[in-house]
């Protein structure tokens, strides 16, 4: 019987599965090597301690509704897309309102997880950690990592030959990156278009005397601001438009996709993205492409080789006088605390069952929390994963036999290893991942049932955005604020940008009352045809999380 729990990071995956474990009965510690909550998100100046945290301007991709708490909505006047220090201070609300300090240890370093000597009978182990220089050594009936994926720095030098051995400028990880000031007047290189490539290049724009940005695969850029100024997640993750991406043929989806991203500009023109390419990214990025068409970045093919002051690109090109290159090139995982016995059993989040569970296991009590790619908010798949372990610990969720987990993670696993700058092509659809753990937890929403008992909620269900809140309306951990979280968030959304009221009457509502109409008979299809024959998959509107 599972009781004490450790939990290793007070970050975004700790938080949720301090408070889900207590839902559960069960009693958490949290070991947090720093002195504070919010891991990556919590912005400092200084690297000492070695911890990953964001740059001092980053903003998050996905809006305050898409990612928030399911049962704890953001404040309605925090605007849609939060500066880290709002969202750090929306972790302290949440931590102060469900009283999660008092179970977090500070300041102290987890150095060993391993079996206990009886874990194929306790299922236990022995957490060795250290605070001020002493050691403890504990026993815990379960664990739940929370480090999340951006731990080390990937940084792959060998691919670039020169820049070790020939370059005499600078050259540094993103990771190092904290503000604008060491890049003034410099002819800067940036390798790497992923979401902070392209957040970088945008904001070293401003002071640096030239940027460039290398980029060796078609890239799609879309912004945070969707048609008529709503935040674009909110408008385009929705089960309607994960409902035709199963019905559609996956040619027409594509085509639709891409005509929905040249909308904006044509990629082609900017040399950022093909129609023809089979191989793309998505990043969000609102001032990227007036930066290209201003001249103040230039965009370059893959580096083929540094010289002394030059990087040669494979197109033959030659860029002079670079002062310094900043590698964007993502993050590595690694958990050097647990056994070697136990960190070979993955590779990767694909080899553990639905992200999670290392299958081969005797006893299913280590839980991998927030080890996962999402084309929507990780947050908000980080609770719902906290949810179902802490059930399964809990006895309420049990997990199939080991042969079936083998099963489906070799099913679900990628036939080629990529390197980090690829996992791009690895996130798993945002509602499909959510929802197919939420079943796990017996806490996927209904649809069809709704449609019955309360249409209203299930059109918003099903047309609007696939918002936290969603499961929270039934099975364990039901919320009694769910349906009213719901059918409020398009004003808690508009509520911060009411700083100025204009008049602007409109038959807005009765269109939309209509329009909920006409739909109904689309929605009882279509909630009964996912029922029975969806399954994960990308989807086709659902946008990158950072």
């Amino acid at each position: 019987m599972v009781r004490r729990v450790a939990v290793i990071g007070a970050g975004v995956g700790g938080l949720a599965s301090i408070k889900c474990c207590l839902d559960e009965g069960l009693e958490p510690t949290c070991f947090e090597r720093s002195e504070d909550i919010g891991g990556l998100w919590r912005y400092t100046d200084s690297m000492d301690d070695g911890r990953v945290s964001v740059y001092r301007s980053v903003i998050t991709n996905t809006s305050k509704e898409m990612s928030c708490f399911s049962d704890f909505p953001c404040p309605e006047d925090f605007p849609s897309f939060l500066p880290h220090g709002l969202l750090l201070e929306y972790f302290r609300m949440y931590a102060r309102h469900f009283n999660l300090l008092r179970h977090i240890r500070f300041k102290t370093t987890v150095l060993s997880v391993k079996k206990c000597p009886d874990f194929a009978a306790s299922g236990q182990w022995e957490v060795v950690t250290e605070t001020d220089g002493v050691r403890e050594s504990h026993v815990f009936d379960a664990v739940m990592v929370c480090t999340g994926h951006y731990q080390e720095p990937y940084l792959p030098l060998s691919s670039f030959p020169g820049i070790n051995t020939c370059f005499k400028g600078q050259y540094l990880h993103s990771r190092e990156y904290k503000d604008v000031e060491a890049f003034r007047g410099k002819r800067v290189l940036v390798v790497g278009i992923g979401n902070t490539g392209g957040d970088l290049s945008v904001e070293l724009s401003r002071v640096a005397a030239k940027v460039f940005l290398s980029a060796r695969s078609s890239t799609w850029v879309f912004s945070r601001v969707s048609n008529h100024g709503f935040p674009f997640d909110m408008v385009s993750t929705t089960r309607f438009n994960q409902f035709l991406d199963w019905l559609l043929p996956s040619a027409l989806t594509r085509r639709i996709r891409f005509r929905k991203f040249n909308s904006w500009f044509n990629h082609a023109n900017y040399g950022l993205a093909s129609t023809k390419s089979s191989k793309f990214k998505v990043i969000v990025n609102e001032e990227l492409p007036f930066c290209l068409l201003s001249g103040t970045i230039v965009l370059k093919p893959n580096v083929k080789e540094f010289t002394e002051s030059s990087a040669v690109f494979e197109d033959g090109t030659t860029e002079e006088n670079i002062d310094v290159v900043l590698f964007a090139t993502g993050y590595i995982f690694s958990f050097p605390f647990l056994e070697e016995s136990v960190r070979s059993l993955f590779d990767d989040n694909r080899s553990l069952y639905k992200c999670i569970f290392p299958p081969q296991l005797e006893k299913p009590t280590l839980a991998i929390i927030g080890l996962v790619q999402l084309t929507g908010s990780v947050m908000v798949g980080t609770e719902m994963q906290a949810r179902w372990v802490t059930g399964t610990f809990a006895g309420w969720n049990k997990l199939p036999p080991t042969s079936t987990m083998m099963a489906d993670v070799l099913k679900k696993k990628p036939p080629v290893k990529r390197n980090p700058t690829e996992r791009e092509n690895l996130k798993m659809s945002f509602i499909s991942y959510t929802d197919e753990i939420a079943s796990c937890a017996g806490v996927k929403p209904n649809v069809l049932r709704l449609l019955l008992t309360d249409p209203q909620l299930a059109l918003a269900i099903f047309f609007g955005p696939c918002t936290p809140y969603q499961y929270r309306l039934v099975g364990r951990g039901k919320w009694s604020g769910a349906r009213d979280a719901i059918l409020t968030q398009w004003q808690r959304t508009l509520k911060p940008l009411r700083t100025r009221v204009v008049d602007d009457s409109s038959s807005s509502s009765s269109s939309w009352r209509w329009m909920c109409l006409l739909a109904l008979p689309a929605a009882l299809t279509a909630g009964f045809l996912l029922s029975k024959y969806h399954q994960p998959g990308w989807s086709l509107w659902a946008g990158p999380q950072l």
